[in-house]
């Protein structure tokens, strides 16, 4: 039996590739070496130099900010957001954190988003978003509600009361039932919303909105002080079938006891016996 294993078998050596050593060819390889050694380099020193531009273009003030610019502001004044920025002239523009700057600017009560952003190279631009106040509520004091149902500001002494009055919901209420209480001030903005559309009944004939938990909410007529019940939803259609007959109503207010508006395709009217025979 053949030995297919043993080292000595002659076919065996004859069958390996012997295996030529190509010699290198350096000529070739070191400029090429050397070329890439070289690209490494300027890069290097490109980087390194850029670097030590740029720390010394800020050592010598080129990005110290000289102009602060507001934008948005109308009840704030520019003076006012500046001095919430903190920001020093001479402060380098990218020693600023923006972020902060922001959030201080939006804790003022009339500010509803402020963005800050750098122009460079020595000016910061602050954006401000104010709120608009659509309605007061009393709540003990009173303060002011925004547009998306947020209570944001205490009125103060020089603060317009020229607004719808809400009523009906309660510190503890807020406190207790946040997400149902915001629900209710949001509806109470877009009844307002809709009153602002109309010319027959509009925000000029309700001085105040009331929150009832069992009824939804009730408009009271700025003449007479009539109960609107507008209850829960359908707004709009709600206030169409009041503005059919409104022009007839308004001569009668001061001898109605309510207006009720929660009944599908018809508006009840309740005459007040003891008013009208007054």
């Amino acid at each position: 039996m053949r030995d297919l294993k043993s080292p000595k078998s002659g076919r065996a050596k004859e069958n390996r590739r012997k295996k030529t050593r190509q010699r290198r060819d350096w000529k070739r390889i070191f400029p090429l070496a050397l070329r890439i050694a070289v690209f490494v380099g300027s890069c290097a020193l490109v980087v390194s130099g850029g670097i030590l531009a740029a720390r010394m273009t800020a050592e010598l003030g080129y990005f110290s900010v000289d102009t602060l610019r507001v934008e948005g502001e109308k009840r704030v004044s520019s003076e006012e957001i500046l001095a919430l920025s903190d920001i020093a002239p001479g402060t380098s523009i990218f020693d600023l954190d923006l972020e902060m700057i922001g959030s201080k600017i939006a804790g003022d009560p009339w500010i509803a988003t402020a963005e800050v952003e750098r122009s460079f190279p020595r000016e910061v631009v602050i954006r401000v978003t104010e709120r608009l106040p659509r309605a007061v509520i009393n709540l003990g004091y009173l303060y002011y509600v925004d547009a998306g149902g947020e209570i944001f500001k205490v009125l103060e002494a020089n603060d317009s009361l020229d607004y719808p009055v809400i009523t009906g919901i309660e510190r503890n209420f807020l406190l207790e039932e946040p997400a149902a209480a915001r629900q209710q001030l949001v509806n109470a903005v877009a009844v307002l919303d809709e009153l602002e559309k109309r010319t027959r009944f509009n925000l000029d004939d309700v001085s105040e909105l009331h929150y009832d938990p069992a009824e939804g909410l009730i408009l009271y007529t700025y003449v007479g002080g009539v109960p609107v019940r507008i209850g829960y939803g359908n707004y709009a259609e709600k206030l169409d079938r009041l503005e059919q007959i409104y022009r007839d109503l308004a001569p009668r207010l001061l001898a109605l006891k309510y207006i009720d508006l929660n009944v599908t395709d018809r508006v009840i009217v309740r005459l007040d016996t003891g008013r009208a025979s007054g």
